[in-house]
């Protein structure tokens, strides 16, 4: 059997502090050979830098996915694609910087191990990017051709949207984990064709927040239609993330469990 960890998006300062607390006792209770998260908020709320990336690589975070905020911070160009364990999705047009999926080589007790991640945004309600569905197909049958162990960070808004790719793609991945919205799902299942599944992992970023930001630049923004400088919150830090446990011969998804620790500030 294979565990993995994944790490729902990581909000700025106060995301990297509980990663830097509370993954230790996560990797120690769940045992988990791999740990995702997504790091696309990582720098100040949006986008990440080096710095911050080698930060909680530090921790103990083996891999990032991105999504739509993978360019807010403009220092990413210059050393993106130096990195074979941060990917950006992979439907932004041909020539775009960074890879969109990637293939592992673990060392691994007993059987040879190779792990695929690729990364995908969604498109309703958001930027008008490659068909994440087609990308998709074409995307699992070169991975097929490496590994049956496959993973999909889909970064998407809608609900409808994440569901489909997780009937588009069942039996063919091992898992499709949601992220953008920020919100954990209660939707977690094994899919009938051994796909794990669940629309949003959710954040690692401060309860008492709007998504991770202040509530009252929020609430302003919703009350006055106004321009608002979003800043990250303060306070005690929700950890999402969840479990997925997958037969290392088959690629099969045996289990997936929902995580939410709470990290005191």
């Amino acid at each position: 059997m294979f565990r993995i960890l994944f790490i729902g998006d990581i909000i700025g300062h106060a995301g990297r502090t509980a990663i830097r607390e509370a993954l230790p006792e996560l990797k120690e209770k769940y045992n988990p050979q791999f740990v995702i998260a997504n790091g696309e908020n990582l720098a100040g709320g949006n986008g990440l830098t080096q710095e911050v990336a080698n930060e909680v690589f530090s921790c103990g975070v083996n891999f990032l996915t991105t999504g739509n905020h993978v360019w807010d911070k403009k220092e990413i160009l210059s050393f993106i694609d130096s990195y074979n364990n941060i990917i950006r999705p992979a439907n932004y047009p041909q020539g775009a910087p960074g890879r969109g999926y990637v293939t592992i080589d673990m060392d691994s007790p007993g059987l040879p191990l190779r792990l695929g991640i690729f990364n995908l945004s969604g498109r309703i309600f958001m930027e008008s990017l490659d068909n994440p569905f087609v990308v998709a197909d074409y995307i699992v049958t070169r991975l097929r051709e490496r590994t049956r162990i496959i993973i999909l960070d889909f970064h998407a808004e809608a609900t409808s949207e994440k569901i489909a790719m997780g009937w588009h793609l069942d039996g063919r991945v091992s898992a499709v984990i949601g992220t953008h919205t920020h919100v954990q799902t209660a939707d977690e299942i094994i899919l009938p064709n051994h796909t794990a599944y669940i629309t949003d992992v959710g954040m690692t970023g401060p309860v008492d927040s709007v998504i991770g930001v202040k509530k009252d630049l929020v609430i302003r923004k919703f009350l006055t239609q106004l321009p608002e400088k979003f800043d990250v919150a303060k306070g005690d830090v929700r950890l999402s993330a969840v479990i997925v446990d997958i037969d290392q011969i088959t690629g099969n998804a045996i289990s997936i469990e929902r995580i939410q620790k709470i990290v005191k500030k």
